[in-house]
């Protein structure tokens, strides 16, 4: 089974931005539920023409960036 990996990273904003590592496809959404709805949605958009080449796993990889002031 293949699997799509996406980076994904918190905006500045609250938002989410997601991209994949291996396939031009990249997405953002305003909630977790919204990024992985669009997820989906650019997936099957990028394999519109192969679809049956549309991989079985899509994994969310969440970055997260935390800067602390230690005083």
């Amino acid at each position: 089974m293949r699997e799509l990996i996406f980076e994904v990273t918190q905006e500045a904003d609250g938002g989410y931005c997601a991209e994949c590592l291996t396939e031009a496809i990249v997405t953002e959404g305003d909630t977790w539920e919204d990024l992985r709805r669009n997820v989906k949605e650019a997936v099957k958009g990028f394999y519109f023409d192969c679809p049956n080449e549309v991989p079985g796993t899509l994994r969310l990889h969440l970055v997260r960036d935390e800067v602390l002031s230690y005083s």
